[in-house]
């Protein structure tokens, strides 16, 4: 299967299951997303002149006996049902300062009681991992809440616990955590950036834009208290791994605005998700704002286009692609690994699927003290992937998205296996505009190269 768009002066062909991505002439492209080339080239002589058509039909075919384009579908061996586990969500509070009007986690205690992680509760987590990591070496440990530094003495205590037990279990700890910013004191922004293998920060662009959802318990504006940490922090950081992290809802869908105005504040790393939320939410995105939406995509990545080379660029985070490498090619069927490869643990010691499961019985797996108790529910999880979700199998971005979010598809639709559908529209914009910004770059490349 072979998709192909046209944006600003490119033809980009995108090759579904060989991943190939070529940008080529007008006659080519036609020719390519011809239904059958080989059968249908003759109808191209009325625009281009027939030689021209037979020389591309000739370079269509030498494409395809290289399995460059038109590769047939890959099959995959499925998912064991005990894969190893490789990363946790550690919800260290179940606690917040802020009281974000649109936060999936209920303002932090996730539709529970307010708690802050025990020292006995996380080193457990700790071993629970180590334990079930199998041969696996390297491992990932995402500190999370509500505001994770509500509860910095245990990030720290889990830090050194986790970095003594690596030499002995023969384990590699990478560490990462979200935080909203507010206690991001001086003393702390050293610390994390000594520490963190990535950093992840919240704030929603402007101030106007930010405060109207992102307000303290006492409803005042968040933005003036943690810009100027976020800002201090992103100069100590330099180049080392961090994204500032926006949401943008149906009060604000115009989104580049606010990614330009964290641009302006100096801020480089950046990225503006799409509110989550059941569709009866107040805040929810619908499908009237798509054509604003897909608009807001095509017009960041013209700017990012006419920055690419400049020392003023950004980088968007949906937009990052690389077209040499990537992830593999079963980690593309499979996504993000919830439940399988991946588990969250709250404050009280018991696991889920992932963050945005966190509180929903349904879902519970089980408990650090007694372990993965819901086989069944590991088994459903392990066991997802794209050819078990039936709207994925005709879809040409499937491989660039695996499927689409789990929790999402099930807050919305019900089932695990049936994806967002709006999600899936602003997903495939979001492909094709880092596909066509990857071109650039490579062009940009090959031509330094001459």
């Amino acid at each position: 299967m072979i998709h192909g768009f046209q944006f600003e002066t490119k033809n980009i062909l995108a090759d579904v299951e060989s991943g190939s991505v070529l940008s080529v002439d007008s006659l080519f492209y036609d020719l390519a997303t011809l239904e059958d080339p080989m059968r249908d080239y003759s109808t191209l002589h009325s625009r281009y002149a027939e030689a021209d058509v037979e020389e591309a039909l000739r370079e269509y075919e030498e494409l395809v006996k290289r399995g460059i384009l038109q590769v047939k579908q890959r099959h995959f061996l499925p998912r064991e049902e005990n894969i190893p586990i490789k990363a946790m969500c550690l919800h260290v509070a179940h606690h917040c300062n802020l009281a974000c009007a649109y936060c999936f986690a209920s303002q932090g205690d996730f539709r529970g009681r307010r708690e802050l992680m025990s020292e006995e509760v996380g080193r457990k987590a700790i071993d629970f991992l180590i334990e079930n990591s199998g041969a696996r070496r390297n491992l990932e440990v995402d500190f999370f809440g509500g505001e994770p530094l509500l509860n910095l003495p245990l990030v720290k205590s889990l830090v050194d616990y986790a970095k003594k037990r690596e030499e002995a279990f023969g384990k590699k700890f990478r560490f990462t955590i979200t935080t909203n910013a507010v206690l991001l004191d001086e003393e702390t922004q050293d610390y994390l950036n000594e520490t963190m293998d990535n950093v992840v920060l919240s704030i929603d662009g402007s101030e106007s834009t930010n405060d109207a959802l992102r307000r303290t318990w006492t409803d005042e504006g968040s933005y003036q208290l943690i810009l100027p940490n976020i800002q201090s922090f992103v100069k100590k950081r330099g180049e080392r791994s961090h994204f500032i992290r926006g949401t943008f809802t149906r009060y604000q869908p115009r989104f580049v605005r606010e990614i330009l105005h964290l641009h302006e504040m100096g801020l480089k790393n950046l990225s503006m998700e799409p509110v989550v939320g059941e569709s009866s939410e107040g805040y929810s995105l619908t499908e009237e704002h798509l054509p604003l939406l897909l608009e807001e995509y095509e017009k960041l990545a013209k700017d990012m286009a006419g920055r690419r080379n400049d020392r003023d660029r950004y980088h968007f985070f949906h937009f990052e692609m690389d077209l040499e490498r990537g992830p593999c090619a079963t980690k593309r069927t499979r996504g993000c690994g919830a439940g399988s490869e991946y588990v969250a643990v709250t404050p009280s010691g018991e696991l889920y699927p992932c963050h945005q499961f966190v509180g929903q019985e349904d879902f519970l797996l089980g408990t650090l003290n007694e372990g993965i108790a819901n086989r069944e529910l590991r088994k459903t999880f392990s066991q997802l992937s794209l050819f078990s979700k039936p709207a994925c199998q005709s879809c040409w971005a499937k491989y660039y998205c695996s499927g689409g979010c789990h929790a999402h598809a099930q807050h919305e639709n019900g089932t695990l296996t049936e994806p967002h559908a709006l999600s899936c529209v602003l997903e495939k914009k979001r492909v094709e505009m880092a596909l066509y910004l990857a071109v650039l770059r490579k062009e940009d490349q090959d031509d330094l190269q001459v």
